[in-house]
């Protein structure tokens, strides 16, 4: 039995109703909100006693697939039957599905272990999945089968941490690992496996970044839209005849035009360096791994790939930035962004975006990339 209709077979025994309130979000105001200044916030000194644990992302995926009427299910990569399926440190690796869709989506949170934000967003998002009646998740539902990762790295995320920390005590940042020469950490081969099991259409991965300003206003940006191969740049046109460079325009530029109509969300482009103005050309991150089809020992011989986007909130658990407001927005944002590309690709609107849309999203002006490979640099329009 395939990897899909095995989820799908133990789906039909957990479609019993139920209408317990989990993970609580607050709710949208008619009108946009005017953005908090503790949103995000260097005088935030958020307390990471309140950040979602491993023992505790398990207590709510069991609760949510117990009192699901949508058939959610929640399943280890033991269970999933990947070769390697533990932590470094021997923790189990979870996995949530929603819906039942001949297509497949892959979303991923806090591969960065002080980014806690992707995590509980999943959470967030598999309760409307899996307990909403309503039309726009239902769409949802019958266009995709979505398999969610709420916590790709339970080791760093219990020490606070950017990174895993290998038996011999090497620290490893697990977005740099599919790439060849790398998987230097059993979480890379493990959701790798799983990746080229499921091989999905398209895929969101949710992050966090520092405290940023947006370009010419100054105004605080509360969520970047990210592309880790640069729309135009060196990598992303040459793939795919160009389909992907036009796909994660359209993808971004709807969530940009969606989310612009709340208040509380400040959006600029994603973009690294002094200045902010290098785009990325990342080919060792995991969501570049899968744009290019990486084939990792053979794993892959049919050299699936699909195109994927990012989301960066403002702030993260490490240098306490987050605001002691921020929590309930920063979900919300991610929430919204998630539902809004889901549902938009489920209806086809995101692929009547024009690709341009996505010099429209506020940016610094680009003068080069950064990479992981050559010297580190390209300089613009080579």
């Amino acid at each position: 039995m395939k990897l899909k209709e095995q989820h799908r077979a133990h789906r039909t025994k957990s479609l019993a109703l139920g209408a317990a309130t989990l993970l609580a979000l607050p709710l949208l105001a008619t009108a946009p909100a005017q953005a908090d200044a503790n949103f995000p916030s260097p005088e935030g000194n958020t307390n990471t006693a309140s950040i979602q644990t491993y023992d505790g992302m398990i207590e709510v995926l069991n609760k949510l697939e117990d009192n699901s009427r949508y058939g959610m299910d929640v399943f280890t990569l033991e269970e999933a039957g990947t070769e390697v399926n533990k932590s470094e440190q021997g923790r189990d690796l979870y996995v949530a599905t929603v819906g039942t869709g001949e297509e497949d989506v892959w979303i991923q949170g806090r591969i960065h272990g002080n980014e806690p934000y992707g995590t509980e967003s999943i959470l967030a998002i598999l309760k409307k999945l899996s307990s909403n009646g309503s039309k726009t998740y239902q769409q949802i539902r019958d266009a995709y089968t979505i398999h969610f990762i709420p916590m790709y790295n339970p080791d760093g995320s219990e020490k606070n941490i950017r990174h895993t920390i290998t038996e011999d005590g090497t620290r490893v940042d697990l977005n740099r690992g599919w790439v060849e020469g790398g998987f230097k950490a059993s979480e890379s081969l493990a959701f790798y496996e799983y990746w080229t099991m499921v091989d999905p259409a398209f895929g969101i991965d949710i992050h966090h970044q520092g405290l940023k300003q947006e370009a010419g206003t100054g105004d605080d940006v509360t969520l970047s839209l990210g592309i880790s191969l640069a729309p135009g740049g060196p990598t992303l046109p040459n793939i795919k005849d160009g389909a992907y460079d036009v796909l994660t325009r359209q993808m971004q530029g709807y969530v940009y035009q969606e989310l612009s109509k709340y208040g509380f969300i400040n959006m600029d482009r994603y973009q690294v360096g002094e200045n902010n103005n290098l785009e990325i050309d990342i080919k060792g991150g995991v969501v570049s791994a899968m744009m290019l089809g990486l084939n990792y020992q053979g794993l892959n011989e049919e050299e699936h790939s699909n195109p994927v986007v990012f989301f960066e909130t403002s702030g993260n658990s490490s240098d306490y930035s987050l605001g002691q407001k921020a929590r309930g927005k920063s979900i919300r944002q991610n929430v919204l962004a998630m539902k809004e590309l889901l549902l938009g690709m489920a209806t086809g609107e995101v692929q009547e975006v024009d690709p341009e849309t996505w010099d429209e999203i506020p940016h610094y002006e680009t003068v080069g990339y950064a990479t992981d490979y050559g010297d580190g640099f390209i300089p613009a329009g080579k």
